[in-house]
Formats: C-alpha cells, sequence, structure tokens
C-alpha cells in the first residue's frame, strides 16, 4: 500500500455492536467487549499502513440515555481495554489520547484512562484519540468559551481565522479528518467531529463494528485513494 496515499486521520464511529450481538443472542454488552478487540485489531493495522491518528467514537455525550446497566458497562470497558492490551499498544509504539470530558466518569475509569494516555506520551506511532463523554456541538461550544475569556483577557485578537481558532479544539494538534468511517450501515454523523471532518471522505458500510477487520479497512482506504478530492475547487 502505497503511504502517500493512506489517510493521514482516520475517524470512525463504531455501530452495531448491540445489533451484532442481538443476532447472536447474547447480551448487547457482548458486542461492545468484542468492539473493544476490533479498536485493538484496527489500531495496530492502521500502524502497521502508516495512519498517523486514529479517532473512535468511544461513549457520546448522548449515550447517557441508554440503559443504565448498559452504560454502567461501557463505563467500565476502558479498563478492560488498557488491561487486555496496554502491552501490545507499547509494543506497536502507539500513543493513546483521549477527546471528552472524562471528569463524568466513576474514578477508576478516569485514572486508568488517564495512566494509559501517560504512560504512552512518548510513543511516536499511531495516534489513537478516543472519544469519551464526547459531543461535536459541546466541543465546539468548549472551543468557544475558551476564547471568548482569552479575548476578555486580552490574550486573543478579536480578528481570527479559522487555523486559530483550531487551536481551542481538543484536536488541535492533529491533521483534519481524511476519512471518516462509519459501521452498520447507519448514515449519520451523530455530532461527531463536527469542525475536523468538513472535509472528510465519507464511507457507510454495512459491516457491524464487531466484524470489522483488516480486509474492511483496505477496503475503505483503497475507496478512499481513488476519489479526487477538491476542497471545493477544480482539477
Amino acid at each position: 500500500m502505497d503511504e502517500k496515499k493512506v489517510p493521514a486521520h482516520i475517524a470512525i464511529i463504531m455501530d452495531g455492536n448491540g445489533r451484532w450481538a442481538k443476532q447472536r443472542g447474547l447480551p448487547r454488552t457482548a458486542g461492545h467487549k468484542q468492539g473493544a478487540q476490533t479498536i485493538r485489531t484496527i489500531a495496530i493495522a492502521c500502524n502497521q499502513r502508516g495512519v498517523k491518528a486514529l479517532t473512535v467514537y468511544a461513549f457520546s455525550t448522548e449515550n447517557w440515555k441508554r440503559p443504565y446497566d448498559e452504560v454502567d458497562y461501557l463505563c467500565k470497558l476502558p479498563r478492560f481495554f488498557f488491561r487486555r492490551y496496554m502491552d501490545e499498544l507499547m509494543e506497536n509504539n502507539i500513543q493513546v489520547r483521549f477527546l471528552g470530558e472524562i471528569e463524568r466518569f466513576p474514578d477508576d475509569t478516569r485514572n486508568v484512562i488517564l495512566t494509559a494516555a501517560e504512560k504512552t506520551k512518548n510513543n511516536t506511532g499511531l495516534i489513537l484519540s478516543l472519544a469519551v463523554n464526547y459531543g461535536g456541538r459541546r466541543e465546539i461550544t468548549l472551543a468557544a468559551q475558551r476564547y471568548a475569556e482569552d479575548v476578555m483577557a486580552q490574550r486573543a485578537d478579536l480578528q481570527i481565522d479559522e487555523a486559530a481558532f483550531g487551536t481551542y479544539m481538543m484536536t488541535k494538534d492533529l491533521p483534519d479528518v481524511d476519512l471518516m468511517i462509519r459501521t452498520s450501515g447507519e448514515l449519520r454523523l451523530s455530532n461527531f467531529l463536527l469542525w475536523q471532518n468538513a472535509y472528510s471522505e465519507f464511507i457507510f458500510t454495512p459491516v457491524a463494528w464487531p466484524d470489522f477487520n483488516e480486509e474492511e479497512l483496505d477496503r475503505a482506504i483503497t475507496e478512499y485513494t481513488e476519489r479526487e478530492r477538491r476542497y471545493g475547487g477544480l482539477k
């Protein structure tokens, strides 16, 4: 695969965990557990293919509306993920980050996320960002609040361009998304990286996230490389 054509930043809405489990007569939590294993598979595959950043939608600000048992399991899932896969992430030189307001999570969940970020901060391979308690509108709102505070404190000028405002976003030192993938057949952005997805290429696949594998990733990347990105202009 030509690394020059590989997207620098891939974002994924990992949809279909619950439906995958239901089709197999399993509880929804089984789908989320299998989905966590898929994150490990796809992160390592992206790293091997020269992708610089992978951002996955792990828990949205709207997910708190789900049944208590499912929310409770989702809150505990980072502990399962990092305890099981931290050694592999380190071996593959993968750096872990998070987007979102993790303060709402239980202390032990928050601590394991922060510990993973700290332990991998010097890794120079793929940047794996977990969007947890994240919402795109909320991110832009918080960025606007911080910018307004800086203007009032005379730390920033009232005249600002997009690049400067982008420094207030949670992804301030990451490139904009090149390829956004949503699994399981839904055709929505669902409040995910609204600012960063402004000119990304979208691919929607019917494959549920637990079944998304390296072959599906390569298929998506190949489709991406065959598209012509014009950014509003002409070629």
